[in-house]
C-alpha cells in the first residue's frame, strides 16, 4: 500500500483510547478502523483531495483514515442523518478533527449544486440504505457531485470457519431489525456483480473493481440478545433466539471479516 499501515497504527490508531463495551474486545474499534484503511487503500486517493464520505456513522471508522490519507491540506465532508453519537469523541483523540467536516443530512439529496468533491466514499454502508431505490438513488447523488466514486461492501461469501461465523450472525440483523420495527435494516451483503448493477443504475461508469481479503477479525455481527428478546411475536422471538444463540457461540470462538468487494466508478 502506499501508506505505511505501521505509521497509521502508530500516529493516528495509538490515539484513540480502548472501549468498554463487553462482549467486544477493547480494541474492536481500532480493528475495524484498521480494516477500513485497508479497504481504502484501493481507492484513488491523494493528499490535498476534497472527499465526501456517506454514512459515516457513530464511530467514525471510515473517516478518520480518509482524514488521515487526505493529509493536511485535503478535508472529509462525512455525512449521516442521525448516527453522531461518539462522532466527535472518537475524531477528536484521532487528532484528526480538523480536517473533517461533519454535516447532518440525506444523502438522496445532497446540498451541493455542482461537482464539489475529488471523490465519494461509500464505504460498509450500502447494506444500510434500507432498499435497492435509495441505493440507486444515493449512488446517483455521489456521481453527480464528485469526480469519481469508491464503494465497498462485505461479500455474502465465506473462505473459512471465521468468516463463516461472521455471516452466520450477520444475517439475522435484518430480519431482527424488520420483526422489531417493522422494516428491513442492515440488509444481507450484496454481491460485486449487484454492486455493479446498481452503480450502472444509478448512471456510473465502472472504472475498475477487485477482491479484497483483510484477515483481520470482524466484531460488528453482534447484536445484543435482548434486542432479540424485545420481539412481540412469540413464535418469531422463540425462533430468532435459538438461531442467535447457536451463530452467537460459533461468533464468540472467533470471526473475520468476509471478503470485500470494491468498485471506482465516474459518469
Amino acid at each position: 500500500m502506499p501508506v505505511d499501515e505501521e505509521t497509521f497504527k502508530k500516529e493516528v490508531l495509538s490515539k484513540i483510547p480502548p472501549r468498554n463495551e463487553p462482549p467486544l474486545p477493547s480494541d474492536w474499534l481500532h480493528t475495524e478502523m484498521l480494516e477500513r484503511f485497508r479497504v481504502i487503500g484501493f481507492a484513488p486517493i491523494k493528499e490535498g483531495m476534497n472527499v465526501l464520505e456517506v454514512g459515516c456513522g457513530a464511530h467514525a471508522l471510515t473517516t478518520v483514515p480518509l482524514a488521515y490519507l487526505v493529509g493536511e491540506t485535503g478535508r472529509v465532508v462525512s455525512i449521516d442523518r442521525s448516527r453522531w453519537r461518539f462522532f466527535e469523541e472518537v475524531t477528536s483523540s484521532a487528532g484528526l478533527k480538523h480536517r473533517i467536516i461533519p454535516l447532518k443530512t440525506d444523502a438522496r439529496e445532497l446540498p451541493f449544486p455542482f461537482k464539489t468533491f475529488d471523490l465519494a466514499v461509500l464505504v460498509h454502508g450500502i447494506r444500510s440504505l434500507k432498499s435497492e431505490e435509495t441505493m440507486v438513488k444515493v449512488i446517483s447523488e455521489m456521481l453527480r457531485v464528485s469526480e469519481e466514486v469508491f464503494i465497498a461492501e462485505s461479500l455474502p461469501t465465506a473462505n473459512n470457519e471465521r468468516q463463516r461465523a461472521h455471516l452466520e450472525l450477520y444475517n439475522l440483523r435484518e430480519e431482527i431489525f424488520e420483526a422489531l420495527f417493522g422494516e428491513k435494516d442492515d440488509l444481507h451483503y450484496p454481491t460485486l456483480e449487484k454492486l455493479h448493477e446498481l452503480v450502472e443504475e444509478a448512471g456510473g461508469e465502472i472504472i475498475k473493481s477487485g477482491t479484497f481479503e483483510s484477515g483481520l477479525p470482524h466484531y460488528l455481527a453482534y447484536i445484543p440478545r435482548e434486542y432479540v428478546g424485545r420481539i412481540k411475536d412469540e413464535r418469531k422471538r422463540t425462533e430468532l433466539l435459538r438461531r442467535w444463540d447457536a451463530a452467537y457461540e460459533k461468533w464468540k470462538k472467533g470471526a473475520e471479516h468476509p471478503p470485500v468487494g470494491w468498485l471506482v466508478a465516474r459518469i
